[in-house]
């Protein structure tokens, strides 16, 4: 790709080239370990345009998204407490009820439009991955099997009407046709509808050296400069918005038609993100260097362990764990295994390093010395689970962002 996925600019800088890595969701069977895994550049750029930092290669999503698809959000405690909270504030917030219609763009197993559908709000999403979906249809959630963009928004409008609520939880950074994603969220809006989007935010991923959250699902990491823009090309306002601990820092964006509901601290942020640089290439330069330091001090650490005789197992097998995982080289004569608490993972292989994925309960029957949280933006609520095998003597090892022993 040579233009901005935003704006079309060719005034693309490349700030970190993290090599050719397998997709992070990419698990294999244990019956396909002969065949050749298939491997993208990760090469990631700013633009000087609109500011929109984005990696240069496009996977096809139905390489991403298809059949074999194993993310399902329900089995993340902190992030169904977080949905179902958001969910409760907008009821509250805007007076949903019954005449009321909510959408969920990739709404994945129906983690949260569970909880509009148990307050009698009317609800629907859309999502392609057949799996997920499968397993919201079963929890009785109206779910559409699609990618969702300006020509399908333009169906469901006609069909169904304008929303009130839409959300768009960590999908518009996946989307590669960004401009018509946008242009549909427009479309599916009633008048005062409001859209409540999640996108990873820029400034803790440069600043805290988060560079495992960059992946091949990953097409993009905002800063308000380039969503401003985009929303602003689409003759939508971003309205509101507030900054989330969730998933290593993240933007809850408010995005709407009027723009006399744009809150003041929209454009103090602008201003303060000009004061860091963040809208230039500078704020950026340096992120190679440290990330390469991290990833020798991490296995460095982890050598310096194995060295000693002592067993190292991993915990989560997450999309970032693929990409650390195999970014730092760590296979498996350093990490024994990893353990998943989801059950579509577990037997199946980490692409690239072929580390096997395992169930929980094999942290305490073999009590490894060390384990490796490759989720690190859960580790709260993985150090809670794990609160046991600490007590016999286990000790965790955080990586991001810099390698730590709790």
């Amino acid at each position: 790709m040579t233009r901005c996925r935003s704006c079309g600019s060719e005034n693309l800088r490349v700030f970190l080239a993290l090599g050719n890595l397998p997709l992070s969701d990419g698990f294999l069977f244990t019956d396909e370990l002969d065949r050749e895994e298939a491997r993208y550049p990760l090469d990631v750029a700013f633009c000087g345009d609109c500011t929109l930092v984005q990696i240069l290669e496009t996977v096809p999503p139905e390489e991403l998204f298809g059949q074999d698809y194993p993310y399902y959000s329900s089995f993340t405690n902190t992030l169904l407490d977080h949905s179902r909270a958001n969910v409760e504030a907008l009821i509250a917030s805007r007076n949903l009820g019954s005449e009321s219609l909510a959408l969920e763009l990739a709404s994945n197993d129906g983690y949260l439009l569970q909880y509009y559908a148990k307050a009698g709000v009317p609800c629907f999403g859309v999502d392609p991955a057949p799996g997920p979906v499968e397993a919201a249809r079963k929890r009785g959630i109206d779910t559409v099997l699609d990618f969702f963009g300006f020509e399908l928004a333009k169906k469901l409008r006609a069909e169904r009407g304008g929303v009130d609520v839409l959300h768009a939880n960590n999908v518009l950074a996946h989307v590669a046709d960004t401009n018509g994603f946008v242009a549909g969220i427009r479309e599916m809006l009633g008048d005062d509808g409001v859209a409540v989007i999640e996108v990873p935010y820029v400034r803790p991923l440069i600043e805290h050296r988060e560079f495992d959250t960059i992946y091949h699902e990953h097409l993009c990491y905002f800063s308000v400069h380039a969503l401003d823009a985009l929303f602003a090309r689409h003759g939508l306002v971003l309205q509101d918005f507030a900054d989330l601990d969730i998933h290593g820092g993240s933007l809850r964006l408010f995005v709407g038609k009027n723009a006399g509901e744009r809150k003041p601290r929209v454009d103090e942020r602008l201003a303060e993100e000009r004061r860091l640089g963040i809208d230039t290439f500078e704020f950026y330069a340096d992120f190679a260097t440290r990330v390469d330091e991290l990833r020798s001090s991490l296995r460095s650490m982890i050598q310096d362990i194995k060295s000693r005789g002592e067993t190292i197992a991993g915990y989560g097998a997450a999309a970032k764990g693929t990409i650390l995982l195999n970014a730092c080289n760590l296979t498996g004569d350093l990490i024994d295994y990893v353990v998943d608490k989801n059950v579509h993972k577990q037997g199946r292989i980490i692409p690239g390093v072929r580390i096997a994925i395992r169930e929980p309960e094999a942290l305490l029957r073999e009590m490894p010395d060390y384990t490796l949280i490759l989720p690190w933006n859960f580790k709260d609520e993985i150090l809670e689970q794990q609160a046991e095998y600490r007590a016999r003597g286990g000790r965790f090892i955080v990586p991001v962002p810099r390698p730590v022993i709790v």
